[in-house]
């Protein structure tokens, strides 16, 4: 199958859940986003080695990392392999320098070790098809536009709004144009779906 690396693109505050936030990857030579939600201590992880801050007690991602280069132990690569039920699904590809070892992580965990060991982020093809958003002014909305699939521990918090319901097609059109030009995926992704739901219709 047919990988693509991703970049971080940004972490933004959920507009939908309490203390959940966007972990938003971009196609490194595309205009494809893909948007997942994930907890808040995580997002900290992430941020925080972002941002080079040096917390002053090593966090859980930065003690696995400690313990792992003790042993001579390398991630040389996160994948993102599977969306099931709209939860991702992510794997350290890591190595000692004589054998390669799969090992599962949930996303977001994955990424706050890759941005520690500097390794790439990958994903499918696949995956980007159907949870991706795609920034082009003149992309007509997608019909393989999911909710913004989560990671299993947010996946039984959120509830759909219907805050979209109410508003005209023309309406939903320019919020959604507008949501992707503020870089606000999450709430693209939701404006998105109503869109197609009444396609379907």
């Amino acid at each position: 199958m047919k990988k693509v690396k991703l970049e971080i693109v940004g972490l933004s505050y959920s507009q939908t859940q309490s203390g959940a936030y966007a972990l938003v990857l971009g196609e490194s030579s595309g205009t494809r986003r893909l948007p997942i939600i994930i907890g808040g201590f995580e997002a900290q992880a992430i941020a925080i080695e972002l941002e080079k801050m040096s917390p002053s007690r090593p966090l859980t991602h930065d003690l696995f990392k400690s313990f792992a280069r003790t042993f001579d132990i390398n991630i040389t690569e996160v994948l993102i392999y599977n969306l099931v039920e709209g939860i991702f699904y992510a794997k350290l590809i890591c190595s000692d320098g004589q054998r390669q070892v799969e090992i599962d992580a949930r996303t977001s965990d994955a990424i706050a070790l890759a941005v520690r060991f500097d390794c790439e982020i990958y994903t499918y093809e696949f995956i980007l098809k159907s949870a991706g958003i795609v920034l082009d002014d003149e992309a007509e909305p997608a019909t393989a536009a999911p909710p913004i699939p989560m990671e299993n521990d947010e996946a039984s918090k959120i509830s759909e709004g219907d805050e979209y319901k109410s508003k005209s097609n023309e309406e939903l059109k320019n919020m959604l144009q507008i949501a992707i030009d503020e870089e606000k995926y999450e709430m693209a992704s939701k404006i998105r779906d109503e869109l197609n739901q009444r396609k379907k219709s």
